[in-house]
């Protein structure tokens, strides 16, 4: 009895299919600096011109659990976007402009239809965030997924001015917080939400909540903030994006050690989703997993919150005061 691959579970014509159907709208997302071509071992961008000493920054990330409602929900347009995101927000709090992208799809078995939506959204995505698209990998891995499950990792290559970056101004007391406002729950805190949702409440993904399913509010995609930063850049002083652990977690990591960041609850202006939940959770809580109606958070200096103000949809949440490095919520 002879045995292919295919027997075993594995479809590589199901991975070339899907590789030449993803094509178009990957190309969308190249520019000039891109090398080669599609389906290469290793996606090529040259360095842009411009930069006398250019200093390269990585980031990764994933969707965590808000993965298993897309698969649940059967909606995959939107994670990609997510996928993007968590990346590339993390790479413009060091000031690095993002370059290019690589995706991980890994599943137990390849539904080339699923995997192209998710695809799509990474490349909507990394428009977006003016990045490309260079490269991905597709596992096919029986026995590793339970059938219907599917996993996402990205990857993303960013890039900054080294003098700028040394001669980045320091952080005072008085510098101003603004608020840059998240599209919803973003891509932290799903076990909670699950959990609370639909095996405390009951609810369903087709349940209407405020005048939309429950899976479209729940699957909104997380706001992608690099035109904002682009825009803004040489007026901001630090920002800080507001994922897993909120905002008490994350805005010290870009504190010095004699400032904390003073936040006034009354002024965040705070999402019907995050209105709901805090019927069900502790504030304390609340604060520590979810980002509140705040996507990120900027350093302003007093002299720049009108321009900042005027170029953005933010708002002022706070100020650095004397302290240490950390959060005070009044």
């Amino acid at each position: 009895m002879s045995l292919s691959y295919k027997d075993s579970g594995v479809d590589i014509d199901a991975g070339a299919k899907l590789v030449e159907e993803i094509k178009p709208f990957v190309k969308e997302t190249f520019n000039e600096n891109v090398l080669g071509n599609i389906g290469g071992f290793a996606g090529g961008f040259a360095i842009p011109k411009g930069y006398s000493e250019p200093v390269l920054f990585g980031a990764t990330d994933g969707v965590g659990t808000k993965l298993k409602l897309a698969i649940e929900a059967k909606k995959f347009d939107t994670v990609g976007i997510d996928l993007v995101a968590m990346c590339v927000n993390d790479l413009i709090c060091s000031f690095a402009e993002p370059l290019f992208f690589l995706d991980y799809y890994a599943t137990a078995k390849l539904d080339v239809n699923e995997a192209k939506e998710v695809i799509k959204g990474i490349a909507q995505g990394c428009k977006e965030a003016e990045c490309a698209l260079i490269g991905g990998e597709t596992a096919e891995m029986p026995g590793m997924y339970k059938e219907g499950d599917f996993d996402l990792a990205g990857f993303a290559v960013g890039i900054a001015e080294r003098r700028e970056l040394e001669n980045r101004p320091a952080l005072k007391e008085g510098d101003i917080l603004i608020a840059l406002p998240s599209s919803g729950i973003h891509s932290n805190g799903y076990s909670l939400v699950r959990k609370l949702f639909f095996e405390k409440l009951g609810m369903g993904l087709e349940d209407e909540f405020g005048g939309q399913k429950l899976k479209d509010v729940l699957l909104r995609p997380t706001r992608i903030y690099v035109k904002t930063y682009k825009a803004l850049k040489d007026s901001i002083k630090a920002l800080a994006h507001i994922t897993g652990g909120g905002i008490v977690e994350n805005l010290p990591r870009i504190l010095p050690e004699n400032l904390k960041a003073v936040i006034e609850k009354s002024s965040i202006k705070t999402l019907p989703i995050f209105d709901f939940i805090a019927q069900y959770v502790d504030e304390d809580e609340m604060f520590k997993t979810f980002n509140m109606g705040i996507g990120m958070i900027l350093v302003v200096a007093p002299e720049d919150v009108e321009k900042v103000l005027a170029r953005s949809n933010g708002y002022i949440v706070g100020k650095l005061a004397a302290g240490y490095k950390e959060v005070e919520l009044h």
